[in-house]
């Protein structure tokens, strides 16, 4: 967790036009007319069903209708799998009915032919529910305390209309509930509008009674909505840590690129016990959607997230433009929209002084650690890492002999290519200036870049050298990294130790009425044996399994035998294999005692973040 320093508290600006009924984060003059209209009904939370209508204009026999396969996350979660009932309930201009909505496939229906021709329909009405109750931020959730939802999660689109006008309304809104998200209001009470299907999704909602606050800070307006008890956070805490921030990393990036008049970006922030229990953020054009333990964790993410209106949102690969919410979209460059932006998350809470700089060299420590001890990465490059994120949501490929993750090695790389650009120019030069750069040929013309060649192209440009080797080595291939060579350059040095201990190669349960196997190592003397998870442990060597039996394991010493009496389901198995020996790697990184004028100078300019 991050700990902080505290600065001067800075008191909040209040905004009194904050209504208790309706809290509209308008940024752009709404439409005039709505092609597509849906209205979300949130009668009964404690049933976890959204009520949605959609409603399109003008429709033609034919049309399609779809709900997403995939958003937030780069997995393929089937949201149709959640959808109850999907009808056509009216289309006609008054009188003159459709045929039936007939399923297509399992996420895409068809409104049917007329039955009469002699007149046009003048709109199509689309009823269904579809039942979410899990925590944000990338998922949706209703219940008695509150909604949050990612819209492409719950609303249908017509694939062929996502550049029309499109408005959502909600209705059956408990009392006392306020809305937040960052689209302009709409015409309706609770009401909220958008250019297109692509825009009204791209900001999350928040529904419920919480609190807010705003500030404005370097040019840009913020609003920040928090879901939580109010023992697990401070405002003037929160408030502070997000002025640091978003203040450098707006002056970082040359001002805030919002699409909006006022310059507006909302944080949502679920925290503590409103928190989902692993955490996270998901980045949005101008807003985010953050859950988290503590406050300080939660200003950990917001810089990662913040960072994302830039790198990813408006630096955008071209592989990833358009969204195709009905397939997977394959790019080799999350390792740069992830992994740097974790570099930058860095960078930021220690130039911000949030951390230390012990900390940010434990931080980067600890990623090279991770790195190293994931047999995979001499063979997965951090190319390849990107395009397999789709398999992420499958246990077997997160296991560290099959893979590694772009956003370790992406943040590792960042570092590198800081410090290779500062010792290229004299340290007049850095990896701001790259993404300064393309922040300007891409993002603010609105144009995508080309991948991970269109990267290189922009370090080249900055440090006006070829960086074809360490693309070909470090980037699209999995050669060893020299640590020392790299670090060296900017007076610093790491320092790897590891530790011999015996590894049994499973975990147990923490629940103490049973040795119940939770996971199993791959690769490990207990793979090859067979050992399952939620196998559960009756004998051990002939005798009866140890109460603490997580305990006498670490008391083993590597080479001595195991044999194991378990229940596997209804059967008794049993099976023998070997303690192994563990390789535990500690990883640091500390200056060096005596560096070279440009070593020190380098040094110098990744902390604070400045050339010469």
């Amino acid at each position: 967790m991050i700990s902080p320093p505290r600065a001067a508290i800075r008191s909040a600006r209040r905004v009194a036009r904050l209504s208790a009924a309706l809290i509209a984060l308008a940024f752009f003059a709404a439409p005039a007319r709505a092609t597509i209209h849906y209205t979300v009904s949130l009668d009964h939370p404690e049933r976890h069903l959204f009520h949605v209508e959609m409603e399109i204009s003008d429709p033609v026999p034919g049309t399609l209708v779809a709900l997403p396969a995939w958003n937030a996350l780069y997995q393929i979660r089937d949201f149709a799998v959640r959808l109850r009932q999907p009808e056509l309930i009216l289309l006609s201009s008054g009188v003159i009915p459709y045929g039936p909505l007939r399923q297509i496939d399992k996420q895409t229906w068809q409104i049917g032919a007329p039955i009469s021709i002699d007149r046009l329909a003048a709109k199509a009405i689309i009823r269904y529910s579809i039942e979410w109750d899990d925590p944000g931020p990338f998922d949706s959730q209703l219940n008695p305390h509150h909604a949050f939802i990612n819209l492409a999660e719950i609303l249908m689109y017509v694939p062929d209309r996502r550049a029309e006008d499109t408005s959502v309304t909600f209705e059956n809104v408990p009392a006392g509930w306020n809305i937040a998200a960052e689209l302009p209001s709409g015409h309706d009470t609770n009401s909220f509008a958008a250019p297109s299907y692509d825009a009204l999704v791209d900001a999350p909602v928040e529904i419920g009674n919480f609190a807010q606050f705003e500030f404005d800070n370097a040019g840009a307006h913020f609003r920040v909505i928090v879901d939580a008890q109010q023992t697990h956070w401070s405002q003037s805490t929160l408030e502070d840590d997000l002025r640091r921030i978003t203040g450098y990393e707006l002056q970082l990036m040359g001002g805030p690129p919002f699409d909006t008049p006022r310059k507006e970006y909302t944080f949502i922030f679920h925290i503590g016990h409103y928190a989902d229990v692993g955490g996270g953020g998901m980045e949005h054009a101008n807003s985010t959607a953050i859950s988290a333990e503590s406050v300080e964790a939660a200003a950990a993410i917001a810089a990662h997230e913040f960072f994302h209106v830039w790198n990813v949102k408006r630096i955008r690969p071209r592989s990833l433009e358009s969204v195709d919410y009905s397939r997977e979209q394959y790019t080799d460059a999350l390792w740069f929209a992830e992994g740097v932006t974790d570099a930058y998350t860095a960078y930021t809470l220690e130039r911000s002084r949030l951390w230390p700089k012990d900390q940010f060299y434990r931080n980067l420590a600890e990623q090279v650690c991770d790195l190293e001890s994931r047999p995979a990465h001499t063979w997965q490059s951090a190319e390849e890492s990107s395009l397999d994120a789709w398999f992420e949501k499958y246990d077997a490929y997160n296991a560290p002999d099959r893979s590694i993750s772009y956003y370790n090695k992406g943040q590792i790389l960042g570092v590198l290519l800081d410090i290779s650009i500062r010792a290229a120019t004299q340290n007049h030069k850095s990896l701001d200036d790259v993404l300064r750069l393309m922040n300007g040929e891409y993002a603010r013309p609105g144009k995508p870049y080309g991948d991970s060649d269109a990267i290189r192209v922009a370090v080249e440009n900055v440090a006006g050298k070829s960086f074809q080797d360490f693309f070909a080595q470090y980037v699209s291939g999995a050669a060893e990294i020299p640590y020392a060579d790299f670090f060296a350059q900017a007076g610093l040095a790491l320092n790897i130790r590891t530790n011999q201990s015996p590894g049994a190669g499973f975990s147990l349960t923490s629940a103490k009425s049973a040795a119940t196997v939770s996971s199993v190592e791959p690769g490990s003397a207990a793979e090859s044996a067979s050992l399952l998870p939620d196998d559960v442990i009756l004998d051990v060597n002939g005798k009866k399994a140890p109460r603490n039996m997580a305990t006498w394991l670490r008391g083993l010493s590597p080479g001595e035998a195991l044999d194991l009496r378990i229940l596997r389901g209804s059967q008794t198995v049993d099976i023998s294999f070997s303690v192994e020996t563990r390789v535990d790697r500690d990883c640091s990184i500390s200056e060096l005692p005596h560096p070279a004028d440009l070593e020190r100078r380098i040094r110098d300019g990744i902390l604070r973040g400045s050339t010469e």
